[in-house]
């Protein structure tokens, strides 16, 4: 799980982006009431008239506050549920009990006692559900197949009904909430995070530690004699009061029908009279924690400067939005922007500005800095230049017309808001019942109706000052200086008072000539036009244009029907990724393109029209998504940087240590992430690893780069996906614009097919047996991941796996996590490549690799035996789960996009994937399942192929593993080996010592074979 963080009609102006509906309010009678148990009914739900979703708000009679939604169209149900109460009300003698609370809710009610019962009845019925607990809310959610949405709101009801709160399951899930805290302890961003909540107020309760661990929720409870099972029972009772509550319900019955639901099962959640939400209107940073400087020492290599000004909550004004409002201008990133003059200047990389909430009754408004290596040196520099920039806000004054822009814009994204995954959704929209007034609930982010320049000065420009403020800075450069140490993760840090004469200077900042107010928005779309569907759109995308140098795959939208476009480009050239210095060109190449365009394409990025460029092992990719009107113009401005490409030697050093910075950093990342990185680079051929990028990196110069893209573009092939509301004509327009831009500067020569292959991965043998350790210097875990390599993607092949691993996920998670508690993060997976597929299981754990090895064999053993007894009732209920996920339709233009490009780029160009490869499943009977784990997974299976990853502590480190002398007990009292007892492996174990010879001993993968061929030109 995911864990702490956080009734008239209108009369609007004619305005044509304002297309919205409204209707009525109504108030249920008495009478009504006693057979509905709904006190109040909302029917006046502002939507956009491009949503088809049906809305209805209501207050059941115990306080709960639900938003019913029905869409007769959606293939997943969802609910979530926000308890207005976090780790901020956690007593003072349990840091984390609210925390606790959320994990045992899974864990058994008394309608459902068995612990596995939620997690099992959604993995059958292709569910998922997760939760978080925040500072001041705990939020629960699910989704599910739609014909199973009543019986899991009756499952889900109960956690806020009846929890058991066993004593085994609350001695258990402990250690999940000491793994979980292990796993943040070296992460810098909850290290900074608690750092500064430990420095807020005394007894201030954002000061509180929130996750938990085994010494505040076992240690020294038990020390003081305090029962924590029923300091539980008491939080929950206390807290978790229906009027402490908002339900979101989606499902494609109707509002009556979801009502109905609703009803039967949450009516039953108790109301509590004089519990409500509590709200802390005093900040915790006073008068003693303002005006001072606070240099934390990171575990990363990180650079950041954060200032952070106490503001009033200001929740109730979200239809002026006021610091939003200042916000727009402070974290500009166009022509005399702060990051503009500090950018030219060295100084930074990028900047970011915006009030945040941290909870009910505060507020703040921070601007946060990248610092460059340079700007660490200049940190007061950077901010007498911010202070200056408010200074030229404050003497401007609130522009009307500028609200105007941004109301413009809220407006049109609303609009054409693209539709959300059910999950999602009904998670983004729980917080905003309180948050905003029912008829606002969808809108509430959205509205900029009231003009308040008095609230834009006196609430946010005023309180924006040296005096006002506190100063954190990260960087390693600091460590001498650190002379303190944080209780709950160690960070390292210095507190100071920030001296009277620098304040002063700040004060008294002044002007500065390069910075200025941003112009108007150029990039605003004028055309909404969408194209109409006609009978003659083809089903999936089309080769509209085939030559030697380029392919345009062509998709008109006929599904989502937005002025909106996904216009995907894969530039193929076998230099991008050659060799290691080859690597670094492309990257630095990319970078310094984005760094170049940032200031130009930022306007285009407030007004929905993104783009994205990237390095692949092929080439390039360059994506442009959002409204349709403006895009050839971001196109041919990228394209022509693109080309007539020019290296800005101070930024070049600059992005080059950032480039160095990020490869040495992904030593510090977690064991899990090592895990899947050393596999990828095992299993693929060629892969540059992170120190032959470092080594190459260290002598590359601006003018290596600058001669490298003129070869990088002069033999390629272009690739174009043309989806959404673009005629055909435009989409060449587009694809023209990209070879035109290029003729010009560059001459091009066509790639020859062969030079057009994909990445090769490597084929193990049958009942191979690999291994392959390495030590993490950094993190107390241990991480096991075991790969069994399962065959070339193909439908047979394909669903037979998708049906193994729906059947293993939820009993993986339950034993290895829940029951033998082996660690926080544990899964059981599909990992596929564009050629390859196998079953991945990986283990992030506190104990020896070889030991949680052993019990991921054991649990392939029992799962055999598991499937084998397997009911015919049970198997179909798996198929039809694989069915629901892969049949679940992508909810926004670029999410299809992307299914069609995987096609593309794989060279597979199975557009009908899905619906092939399900109707072929449906067809597998329980034998054809049993006999492909035999073959594969199984301990003896003839055709196994096995290669297991193990990341450990490094031997000079002070952390210790623990090993199967402490092995996990089980409900019953019996050790896990006894119940699951580890298979004896016959195949004997082949240490990988060196990846380059592994690799040289190793066979490759042939290509899959493709769907369809697209012609003589075909990468083929």
């Amino acid at each position: 799980m995911n864990h702490i963080g956080r009734l008239a009609v209108s009369t609007r102006s004619v305005n044509p982006l304002l297309n919205f509906q409204r209707v009525m309010s109504v108030e249920v009678s008495p009478a009504l009431n006693m057979t509905m148990a709904v006190k109040h009914r909302y029917d006046n739900i502002t939507k956009s008239v491009e949503d088809k979703r049906l809305y209805r708000g209501i207050v059941l009679d115990n306080g709960m506050k639900v938003l019913l939604i029905s869409d007769d169209t959606t293939d997943k149900s969802a609910a979530c549920i926000d308890v207005a109460v976090g780790y901020m009300s956690d007593p003072d003698d349990l840091p984390g009990l609210a925390h606790f609370c959320e994990h045992m809710l899974f864990l058994g009610t008394e309608k459902y006692p068995d612990e596995n019962k939620y997690n099992q009845f959604l993995s059958q019925n292709a569910g998922r559900c997760n939760a978080f607990t925040s500072t001041d809310v705990t939020n629960y959610y699910f989704d599910v197949a739609p014909d199973h949405l009543k019986e899991t709101l009756d499952i889900f009801a109960q956690f806020f009904i009846a929890p058991l709160f066993t004593e085994s399951a609350t001695d258990k899930e402990v250690n999940a909430i000491e793994s979980e805290n292990d796993n943040n302890l070296l992460r810098d961003v909850w290290r900074l995070s608690q750092l500064k909540k430990s420095l807020s107020k005394k007894g201030h309760p954002y000061s509180k530690y929130g996750t938990g661990n085994k010494q505040t929720l076992v240690e020294k409870p038990k020390e003081m004699g305090i029962s924590v099972r029923e300091e539980l029972l008491k939080f929950h009772s206390t807290w978790y009061a229906a009027n402490m509550m908002s339900l979101i319900v989606l499902g494609k019955e109707s509002l009556d029908d979801l009502e109905a639901m609703v009803i039967e099962n949450f009516s039953q959640v108790k109301s509590k009279d004089g519990v409500e939400p509590p709200s802390w209107p005093e900040s915790p940073c006073g008068p003693d924690e303002l005006q001072k400087k606070l240099l934390a020492i990171p575990v990363k290599d990180l650079r950041n400067l954060v200032i952070t000004f106490p503001i009033t909550d200001l929740s109730d004004h979200y239809k002026s939005c006021p610091a939003g409002y200042v916000a727009h201008f402070i974290g500009h990133e166009g022509p005399g922007s702060i990051l503009s003059a500090l950018r030219s200047r060295g100084w930074c990389n990028g900047l970011r500005a915006g009030p945040t909430q941290p909870a009910r009754g505060f507020a703040e408004f921070s601007v946060a800095v990248d610092l460059s290596e340079e700007g660490v040196d200049h940190v007061d520099d950077i901010i007498n230049i911010i202070f200056q920039y408010i200074n030229l806000l404050k003497k401007t004054g609130p522009k009307k017309e500028s609200f105007e822009e941004m109301r413009s814009l809220k407006e049109m994204n609303f609009r054409f808001k693209d539709k959300e995954p059910p999950m999602s959704y009904v998670t983004n929209l729980a917080s905003n019942i309180t948050r905003f007034a029912m008829e606002d609930i969808l809108k509430g982010h959205y509205i900029l109706d009231e003009w308040r320049p008095d609230l834009i000065v006196e609430e946010v420009l005023n309180k924006l000052t040296p005096n006002n403020m506190r100063v954190v800075v990260q960087a390693q450069k600091f460590k001498p200086l650190a002379d303190m140490k944080e209780e709950w993760y160690g960070t390292d840090y210095s507190l100071k008072d920030i001296p009277q004469e620098t304040l002063e200077k700040w004060n008294s900042a002044g002007y500065c000539d390069d910075l200025a107010l941003p112009p108007p928005n150029e990039f605003i779309p004028t055309d909404f036009e969408v194209l109409p569907v006609t009978p003659d759109i083809k089903p999936f995308p089309t080769i509209i244009q085939d030559s030697p140098l380029s392919r345009v795959w062509y998709k008109q939208d006929d599904k989502f029907l937005l002025p909106k476009t996904s216009c995907k480009i894969d530039i193929g050239s076998p230099l991008a990724y050659l060799d290691p210095n080859s690597c670094n060109k492309s990257t630095m190449y990319v970078y310094l393109l984005e760094d170049a365009l940032n200031e130009y394409s930022y306007a285009a990025t407030l007004a929905g029209l993104h783009y994205s460029l990237g390095i692949t092992t092929t080439g390039l990719q360059l994506v442009l998504e959002g409204y349709s009107s403006k895009q050839h113009v971001l196109l041919e401005k990228i394209v022509e940087r693109m080309a007539n490409f020019q290296v800005d030697p101070k930024r070049f050093e600059i992005l080059k240590e950032n480039h160095m910075r990020s490869l040495r950093n992904f030593k510090l990342e977690q064991p899990h992430s090592h895990a899947m990185y050393f596999l990828y680079m095992l299993m693929f051929y060629i892969q540059w690893t992170k120190e032959e990028l470092m080594e190459a990196l260290e002598g590359l110069t601006a003018s290596d780069v600058e001669e490298f893209v003129p070869h990088l573009l002069s033999n390629i092939h272009l690739e174009f996906l043309i989806h959404g509301s673009a005629t055909k004509e435009r989409a060449l327009q587009l694809s023209n614009i990209v070879e035109d831009t290029i003729k010009k500067q560059i001459k091009l020569r066509p790639l020859l097919p062969k030079q057009m292959a994909l990445l090769r991965q490597i084929q193990l043998a049958d009942r191979s047996n690999f291994v392959y350790r390495i030590e993490s210097s950094a993190h107390p875990s241990s991480c096991t991941a075991v790969y069994l390599q399962c065959g070339t993607l193909s439908t047979e092949n394909n669903m037979k796996l998708e049906l193994i691993a729906q059947i293993l996920k939820e009993p993986f998670f339950t034993i290895l996590r829940t029951k033998e508690q082996l660690g926080y993060i544990v899964r059981c997976s599909i990992h596929r490549s564009y050629t390859e597929q196998g079953l991945m299981a990986l283990v992030q754990s506190s104990r020896d690799p070889e030991y949680v090895e052993k019990r991921i064999e054991a649990f392939f053993d029992h799962m055999l035996n598991f499937i084998i007894e397997m009911s015919e009732e049970d198997f179909e209920k798996h198929k039809e789960a694989v069915a629901v996920k892969r049949l679940e339709k992508p909810k926004m233009l670029w999410a299809l996009s992307s299914v069609y490009w995987r096609e593309i780029v794989s060279q597979l160009y199975h557009f009908d994937r899905d619906n092939v490869e399900v109707d072929y499943m449906r067809t597998l009977t329980k034998q054809d399942v049993i006999q492909h784990y035999q073959d594969l997974i199984s301990h003896d299976a003839c055709k196994r192929h096995k290669l297991s990853v193990q990341v450990v502590p490094a031997q000079d480190s002070t952390f210790e593993l623990r090993t199967s002398e402490t092995a996990a007990v089980m409900d019953n009292g019996k050790v896990a080996e006894d119940i699951h007892p580890a298979p004896e492996i016959s195949t004997p174990v082949v240490a990988i010592e060196d990846i380059l010879s592994f690799h040289r001993s190793q066979a490759l993968c042939p290509y899959p074979k493709p769907y369809m061929i697209v012609g003589a030109r075909s990468k083929l």
